[in-house]
């Protein structure tokens, strides 16, 4: 490490934990199996000689569940994955032969937080809401920040609201506000390697469709090779009126999965106050 970065971090840096708790019954998508944790072994089961125990328990999720990136192998379009692979091949041994999780490299990197919530003047925004180029661009304007090759962008909607109404926030009835198409041609067009956002399915779902059609999953990860972070906290973050900073994130390395929970950090210099 650097003189200059341990400096840094000696002198104080303030980090904001990016993900949402993991526990049975926070909100999942019918598509995902859901949360679920039980012990296994508990304190006093069984006692070794010099009285001390041990508890352990056993983990059951999905690997998008909860705050999760997205691999690549996640989504196809017309039986392809992105760079062309045979989507049907590469699964045929039960876990993906390219693009799992486990491919995905651990990101300490510049991130940039788009709050479109912030600049439409809301705390939230609307579940039949979608966010454009436009809507993208004038958050950028308005710090003098943009996100740029290899970089980060989190867009916040203010979502994250609605985290301990699961049927609210999952937004069946009235839609979940998120990017639409023109805001992911405009993302890819900035070479990013990863989005993310505060709600269940990053881009835009109408009121009513459910996941029907995915098409900006289809153009960041197929078509552009860009992973999606979703389930995101980013409430703090904009509280505190951050718009740049470190961002780290590294998935679990699961074998051919399409997907892993995360805890995103943002990191800032100097302590906070």
């Amino acid at each position: 490490m650097s003189a200059a970065l341990l400096d840094i971090v000696r002198n104080g840096v303030t980090v904001y934990d990016l993900a949402q708790p993991l526990e049975a019954g926070i909100p999942t998508s019918v598509n995902h199996p859901g949360f679920r944790m039980a012990l296994q072994r508990r304190h006093g089961d069984t006692v070794r000689p010099d009285g001390s125990s041990a508890a352990n328990e056993l983990i059951v999720t999905g690997g998008h569940v909860g705050t999760h990136i997205d691999a690549l192998c996640h989504a196809s379009f017309q039986g392809r994955l992105h760079g062309g692979y045979d989507a049907e091949q590469a699964q045929r041994t039960g876990r993906f032969e390219v693009h799992g999780v486990e491919t995905i490299r651990p990101f300490v990197c510049r991130g940039v937080l788009l709050d479109i919530a912030a600049v439409r003047g809301v705390d939230v925004l609307g579940g039949d809401e979608e966010i454009t180029a436009e809507d993208l661009e004038n958050a950028c304007l308005s710090v003098n920040a943009r996100p740029g090759a290899g970089e980060v962008a989190l867009i916040r909607t203010g979502w994250a609201r609605h985290w301990t109404d699961a049927s609210r926030y999952l937004g069946a009835d009235s839609g979940v506000p998120g990017v639409g198409e023109a805001g992911a041609r405009w993302l890819a067009e900035r070479g990013i390697a990863a989005a993310g956002a505060d709600t269940t399915a990053f881009e835009h779902i109408p009121a009513g469709q459910g996941h029907l059609v995915m098409p900006v999953h289809r153009i960041l990860l197929v078509e552009h090779g860009i992973h999606i972070i979703e389930h995101l906290d980013l409430e703090s973050l904009s509280a505190a009126g951050v718009r740049e900073f470190l961002f780290v994130l590294s998935p679990l390395r699961i074998v051919g999965a399409t997907g892993s929970p995360v805890r995103p950090l943002a990191v800032t210099e100097g302590a906070r106050a």
